[in-house]
């Protein structure tokens, strides 16, 4: 059984996520402060952290930052601050994914099992060579991209960010990161080349790329890659 870990000062709110998570099968740990979150992730081991930045002892992001400098555990940020600034903070420190509040909790639940299935591949010690989308997949090993069974024909620079977003499967990459990763240093404030080279895979990669189900856009903060809907 999947463990998490919520880490949250407001016993209203535990309540209610414990109830849902093990409803929908999670075992569920519940830590009010920082020093005791920092202590159930060493003493516990728990498959997915959900963490409030707003903790009555420390800011949330030093308790991401001392569970990053030891352990890589999934962590799902979920806060009241709303700002991009603030989000990509979190995302510099380690988060995997970021939730604000309010939020929908059948969105939290979602999130949460694609953080699950995340850090069950990474445990394993595997990376995924063929990542298989359903309409289209990227061979990581063999740099080829198959549509609807016909190998697609991509630029250096479009096979490039779609790789660097395919090694993190449903996860948000921030925006800086993917300028770094495929233009380089000096690069990381060029958001309009995201806009042009996303725009371009997903007119040959998506069946609708006016409302693309893959390569989904985190306004402000980033791109990733997703199954979408059957």
């Amino acid at each position: 059984m999947t463990r998490v870990l919520v880490v949250d000062d407001e016993q209203a709110l535990t309540r209610a996520l414990a109830i849902n998570l093990s409803a929908h099968g999670f075992e569920v740990d519940v830590a009010g402060t920082g020093a005791d979150a920092l202590d159930m992730v060493a003493r516990g081991h728990p498959d997915v952290v959900i963490l409030d930045l707003g903790l009555p002892d420390m800011d949330g992001l030093d308790v991401l930052r001392g569970i990053r400098g030891w352990n890589p555990v999934p962590v799902v940020v979920l806060s009241a601050r709303t700002t991009g600034e603030e989000k990509v903070d979190a995302l510099d420190a380690g988060a995997d994914d970021y939730v604000t509040k309010p939020f929908d909790m059948s969105e939290l639940l979602a999130r949460v099992r694609a953080a699950a299935r995340r850090g069950s591949l990474s445990s394993a010690g595997q990376a995924p060579h063929v990542v298989d989308l359903g309409t289209f997949s990227i061979d990581l090993a063999a740099g080829r991209v198959v549509r609807h069974g016909q190998s697609v024909r991509l630029t250096p620079t479009e096979y490039h960010l779609l790789e660097v977003l395919a090694r993190n499967p449903g996860r948000l990459v921030p925006q800086q990161q993917l300028l770094l990763e495929v233009w380089g240093p000096g690069y990381e404030k060029e958001t309009q080349y995201l806009r042009v080279y996303v725009a371009q895979l997903r007119r040959k990669l998506e069946d609708d790329p006016a409302r693309p189900r893959h390569i989904v856009t985190e306004a402000g903060l980033g791109y990733r890659l997703e199954p979408g809907p059957p």
